[in-house]
Parts: C-alpha cells; structure tokens; sequence
C-alpha cells in the first residue's frame, strides 16, 4: 500500500478535479487565477520570485496564491510562464484591518528569551525553513480540508499581536482550544516532513501537500507521527497540549502556500461559517 501511495506523490502533474479554497484578496488571504483551458500543459507561475499552486479546476488551470501579511493594498500579478508565452496576470489586494489581541505569558522568557534561549532559536531555524521551503511537483486534489481537532476557536488569524504589553509579529495560524490528549488529525493526505520540538511551536508536525502547500500542527502534547511518513486525511498526527509558547492546552495550526501563512479558515468551509457563528 505504501508503495502505491509513493509512486502516486512521485507521478508527474496531470489534471485533478478539485474545488478551490474561498477567496479573499487581503493581506493574509489567497487569491484564485484562472490560467487557461487544461488541454495544454500547467503553466508556471511565480509571486513576488516564489512558484505558486497550480491545479485543475472544472477543465481550467487556476493559479492558487498566498497573499503575505505585509503586503500593500494595491494592483500585483503573477508572472506566467508556460511554451512560448511569458506574460503576467494581475489582481487587485485591498487592506483589512485585523483587530488587536494582548495576552499575558507567565513564562516572561517566551516574550524575552534569554542569549541561551536565542541561541536555541537560531539553531532551530533552518530545520524549520526547509519544512516550509518544501517543493513538490505532486498533483493537488483535496485542498479543502477538515478541521484538524474539535474544538473551540480561540484565536483567527491575523490577529495584531501583543505579549505583556509588547508588540510582536501577527498570528500566523488558527488557534483551537481543546482539553490536553484531545487528538490531532491530518487535515488532509501529506507527508510529514517534519517534525520536533521547538521553543516557540512546542512539539510540531509539518505536513507537506504538494507545490508549496504545508500545514503545521504546534504546541502538541504527543505527537504520532514520524518524518517520511505518509498519512490520509484524518490519520492522527498527536494530541492536544500546551508545549511552546501558550497560556493553556490548543492547537496553533498554520497553512502555508508559495511560502506564505495564510489564513487556515479559508480552506474549510465549515470554519468560516464557525468564525462567524463565534463573533455573534
């Protein structure tokens, strides 16, 4: 079985049926560009120098983009390269003020970590770049995904973030409060392509799903799973904890796309629609 599951992630890119994630051209958002008809070969497309997503959608080739957080409100494109054309498509991004969120840390080191503690930053830092650096020629067909634990959302994405009063970076991923053992699951077929435990993520998994799309699973308790490791959508990666940087028991989950967060809602209707039944 694992040897047909191999060669499947090994086939060169054919086109897959598959359903688009929501669009939402924000900073933070994903962007869909129809390509053209699938009777030719996928073209390449890169953002800001970075391949994109490209998959199969009703015969039509789409261009699935992540938007980075810093992006300016404005006019950008995607350069396009396929036999014989180079050209661009653009689209228009326009500004969303995220809301504000201030959370106390006990632990003063996780908000100002000591030499020794950034020492230990720094040494983790290009295992986990090669995590999200990850290219593979894969086709990709489910990338609508499942929520990956039940539980309350805590945190949306985006977030401006404050600890201790003390501005930091905004909030990458999607934060689902969960007791301590609740179980993790895959939100879609991947390959772990990593995982460990890291000073601000606690212990981590990171799922690679083809051309650029990686989701990660953070502040873990236990985690099931193994690097090099194939699993199907809802296979358990570990349970819930607080390890890392938290101030109780949730999943921190992140999905990443050409190299960017982007928000994790956008890919599973059903939390979209929890999104908004929770700010009621």
């Amino acid at each position: 079985m694992h040897k047909i599951l191999i060669s499947l992630l090994l086939l060169p890119q054919i086109a897959l049926s598959s359903v688009l994630p929501k669009q939402l051209a924000v900073p933070g958002g994903i962007v869909n560009i129809k390509l053209g008809s699938v009777a030719i070969p996928a073209p390449e497309v890169l953002f800001q120098g970075k391949r994109v997503l490209v998959l199969e959608n009703e015969h039509q080739w789409y261009a699935v983009v992540g938007i980075p957080l810093n992006t300016k409100a404005g006019k950008h494109a995607v350069q396009v390269k396929s036999e014989g054309l180079n050209e661009k498509r653009s689209f228009n991004i326009v500004d969303k003020d995220y809301p504000a969120q201030y959370i106390t840390i006990k632990n003063k080191r996780m908000v100002n970590p000591n030499p020794v503690d950034l020492e230990r930053i720094s040494s983790e830092r290009p295992a986990i770049n090669k995590a999200l650096n990850t290219w593979t020629e894969q086709p990709v067909e489910d990338i609508l995904f499942s929520i990956p634990v039940q539980g309350r959302l805590s945190s949306p994405f985006g977030l401006k973030r404050f600890f201790n009063n003390q501005p930091k970076n905004p909030h990458s991923g999607l934060d689902i409060a969960a007791p301590t053992g609740t179980a993790i699951n895959a939100s879609a077929p991947g390959l772990v392509i990593n995982t460990g435990s890291y000073y601000y993520n606690g212990n981590t998994v990171f799922l690679d799903h083809g051309q650029g799309l990686v989701t990660g699973y953070f502040h873990m308790s236990k985690i099931s799973v193994k690097a090099g490791q194939i699993v199907e959508q809802g296979t358990k990666l570990g349970e819930v904890g607080e390890t890392g940087r938290v101030t109780g028991p949730h999943l921190h989950w992140n999905v990443y796309l050409n190299k960017t967060k982007v928000d994790p809602a956008l890919f599973v209707p059903e939390l979209c629609v929890k999104q908004t039944e929770d700010a009621q």
